[in-house]
């Protein structure tokens, strides 16, 4: 079920390769700003994950290992309740302290203790918890390296310069990138008419099952009963989502929930975030914009239509599908939906909102230890995604994978897929 424990070093190395790797890019300016309370610097989130480990995994594990430095339990703990107080979350930002030099330590030493301790368990022949640990703070690792790429997003969109993360430099660098995490996202279909394959609903089920890891939230497997319906074969699109925007949707109260409606309004949204109309003027350009551009993570760009729109709530998502006389699927629905080979964009372009409340599995139960304030936890007033975007690490998702966000976020790479009714066809 699990990688034997030489495998399982193997694969803990690579994952922390990579966070280094992501971090690259940036200064250790960049890696210490907070835009926003939501999000976090990338200096944090290389220390909090070797806190994850170190708290985690050699604590419990190893009865002589000693703490790379006193009080970094306090400084990079996000929220585990059961292991202390923690610096508050929107407060992140104000740590200059410890300097990037040090947090870099920091995961060396982490790293060193890890490799001693998987060696000689495996050479003892032990199994079992640890093993589960250790593969958990992996995947907890991944989905970091994705929220390393979203917060520094929205920090560089903040930035009058908006200076990009890795620009597009050449053809070269755009085939470089195609291989890695941040590949453009899968474009496409966009411009071609969207199909509408035809699900036959019935007692399905839905959850994880067989080997390999999960989260806690993904099980226990269990049955749902679909009514018959059918879903978009790829992703809205930039050029439909404009579409939308020329025909007065954020100005129709009609399409919108209450809630949201009320969000767009007070933060005066015309479009989704990071975009730019015709017109707007940008320190970084001589003229104005002659046409619709995207921020990413390549910097500023004119937008592509085909490319699946990103950076919506879950609110403009449910505009956009009253607009289109849909509807957003169930998470339910878009699981089944994976096994239909016509299925387009599932995963590797954008996080696609859902219709569906993140709310417990029947019988779920969390992972035991500190581990169960995990997810648990966060099981109220939030909305599922599925599928990835193109910022999520290859091989981390999987059908079962619930992502989860509160309605009014945006600053994730975050677009949807339509649904409809059979029986309103």
């Amino acid at each position: 079920m699990f990688p034997e424990l030489p495998d399982l070093l193997t694969h803990y190395r690579t994952v922390r390769s990579d966070s280094i790797a992501l971090a690259a890019p940036l200064s250790a300016e960049d890696q210490a700003v907070q835009s926003m309370p939501d999000a976090s610097p990338t200096k944090w989130h290389l220390a909090h994950t070797s806190w994850f480990f170190e708290s985690l995994v050699l604590v419990p594990w190893v009865p002589d290992y000693r703490r790379f430095r006193p009080g970094f339990d306090y400084l990079f703990n996000s929220y585990y309740e059961q292991l202390g107080p923690r610096q508050p979350r929107p407060q992140r930002g104000l740590l200059s302290r410890p300097a990037q030099a040090e947090v870099l330590a920091y995961r060396d030493h982490v790293d060193q203790a890890m490799a001693r301790l998987l060696q000689a368990t495996a050479a003892s022949g032990a199994v079992g918890e640890l093993q589960r640990m250790v593969t958990l703070g992996i995947h907890h690792e991944q989905q970091h390296q994705e929220l390393m790429l979203t917060d520094i997003l929205h920090a560089f969109a903040a930035n009058p310069l908006r200076p990009a993360y890795r620009p597009l430099a050449s053809p070269a660098a755009t085939m470089a990138l195609a291989a890695g995490p941040l590949a453009p996202a899968a474009a496409a279909p966009g411009a071609a008419p969207v199909r509408w394959l035809r699900q036959p609903g019935g007692i399905r089920a839905i959850g994880h099952e067989g080997a390999g890891f999960a989260f806690d939230n993904e099980g226990p497997r269990h049955e749902v009963l679909l009514q018959p319906y059918r879903i978009a074969d790829r992703l809205v699109s930039c050029a439909d989502y404009l579409a939308f925007i020329a025909d007065g949707g954020y100005r129709r109260p009609a399409l919108w929930h209450a809630d949201g409606w009320a969000l767009a309004r007070q933060h005066d949204w015309q479009a989704p975030l990071y975009w730019l109309p015709p017109g707007a003027v940008v320190l970084e350009r001589a003229e104005p914009l002659e046409q619709w551009h995207g921020f990413g993570l390549h910097g500023l760009q004119p937008l592509d239509p085909a490319a699946p729109v990103m950076h919506l709530s879950w609110y403009e998502a449910a505009a956009f599908a009253e607009w289109a006389g849909a509807r957003l699927p169930t998470e339910f629905e878009w699981e089944a939906a994976t096994q239909d080979p016509g299925l387009q964009q599932v995963t590797g372009s954008a996080w696609q909102w859902t219709r569906s409340s993140y709310d417990p599995y029947p019988g779920f139960l969390p992972f035991a230890g500190p581990a169960a304030e995990y997810n648990g936890k966060f099981m109220v007033g939030q909305l599922v995604l599925r599928g990835g975007s193109l910022a999520t690490p290859a091989g981390h998702t999987r059908p079962s994978y619930r992502n989860f966000f509160p309605p009014g976020a945006r600053w994730q790479f975050a677009g949807l897929r339509l649904a409809r009714d059979e029986s309103h066809e």
